[in-house]
């Protein structure tokens, strides 16, 4: 039997046939050669070394030999011994990195949102913002701590920021938990340590009261000089749709002649086809607009020909100085309706709310829209005065 030294030897290595695990000695970061015997009788010999990546002592496969010499595996000990040191994961998991995961993330829910949705812009805008520390690291070597570096600060600041951080590194982390790179989620124990919220709690949409509307209205084109962007917020406050449906208008929708706008159901939130009738002032919005869009399908397109982004939208507000969100509108219209005496389910109609009780569902089969073109046609009149 060849005698067994006290650090393995090419000579031992290449002569033993005794099965077990044979270790390269103190200093051999942990590298051991692991000899068993196949079913067929065969002595087989394998390269193994034990590392302790994150706090838990694991084993890596470093290769069978002959194929790998003992030199060979010494040097691939060293170099994952360095790489731990480094706090990298050698086992060549592919383990991602937290941007990585993000992107795979998106991916992921992109076939679940609405084609135009601004979604993925506003996730990617998410993690740009309030995870940049944890971009460029694997995501099974992101602690608690590092999460709650990147939510402290604007927690009680921008609680609304601060919930949909949290929710949308949240999901990169159970991406990562569903694919075996990690066993947590360190937002859960980040969350814990911090106070409660006072902010806005409810998730509200910033609005002016109605009566300040015109006022913004006016300020929103002197600061917006006739763009495609602010045309497009014009379009929002005059009909109460939705920021997202209102970017992605096309052409092919709107119906000059009968002051309509039929946006097609894989647009609008509720899931179904939504007709919005027109006023004349938002068909000299449009208009203008059609001048602008220089033959393109869509009616508000950015320079490059594509669908405006939601931050160069909203930044006409901001350079207007408007205190109030694109969704806001939608809240001061709605407050307008209710101060106005126009039925309750008139005013949900307009804003193209779904009946939560089945009973009105069945009974409000029309869609109101000659009432509604009423409205609309008012509350464009209320806000353009002066």
């Amino acid at each position: 039997m060849t005698k067994r030294p006290r650090t393995l030897t090419a000579a031992f290595v290449r002569t033993v046939g005794r099965t077990g695990v044979y270790g390269d000695g103190r200093g051999g970061r942990g590298l051991s050669l692991r000899v068993y015997r196949t079913v067929d009788g065969r002595i087989t010999k394998t390269w193994r070394q034990r590392v302790r990546i994150g706090g838990r002592l694991t084993s890596i496969g470093l290769g069978p030999y002959p194929e790998i010499t003992l030199a060979e595996a010494r040097r691939k000990a060293l170099d994952n011994s360095r790489m731990v040191r480094q706090g990298r994961d050698p086992r060549g998991r592919g383990v991602p990195t937290f941007a990585k995961a993000a992107r795979r993330t998106i991916d992921l829910h992109r076939e679940s949102w609405k084609e135009g949705s601004p979604l993925p812009q506003q996730w990617e805008s998410t993690f740009r913002l309030h995870a940049a520390p944890l971009m460029d690291k694997p995501v099974d070597r992101i602690t608690s701590a590092d999460v709650l570096g990147c939510l402290s600060p604007i927690w009680s600041t921008m609680p609304t920021a601060a919930r949909k951080a949290k929710h949308r590194i949240a999901a990169v982390f159970r991406w990562s938990i569903g694919k075996n790179y990690r066993r947590d989620n360190p937002v859960d124990r980040a969350v814990a340590a911090l106070p409660k919220q006072n902010g806005n709690a409810g998730g509200h949409h910033r609005a002016l009261p109605h009566g300040e509307v015109a006022a913004a209205l006016r300020a929103i084109r002197r600061a917006g000089n006739g763009s495609p962007a602010t045309l497009c917020v014009e379009l929002i406050a005059l009909t109460a749709v939705r920021p997202g449906e209102a970017r992605g208008a096309r052409w092919d929708e709107i119906d000059m002649d009968a002051a309509r706008w039929t946006i097609p159901a894989a647009r609008m939130k509720a899931g179904r086809e939504f007709t919005v009738p027109l006023g004349a002032v938002a068909l000299g919005v449009l208009e203008r607009a059609r001048k602008l869009s220089d033959g393109s399908p869509l009616v508000f397109p950015s320079r490059t020909g594509r669908m405006l982004a939601p931050k160069t939208v909203s930044s006409v507000l901001r350079l207007a100085g408007v205190d109030s969100t694109l969704h806001g509108f939608r809240s001061s219209a709605r407050s307008w309706m209710a101060e106005s005496g126009v039925p309750a389910e008139v005013a949900e109609a307009c804003l193209a709310h779904v009946p939560k009780s089945k009973v009105v569902q069945a009974y409000q089969r029309s869609d109101l829209l000659e009432r509604r073109a009423e409205v609309l046609e008012a509350w464009d009149g209320y806000v353009t005065q002066g």
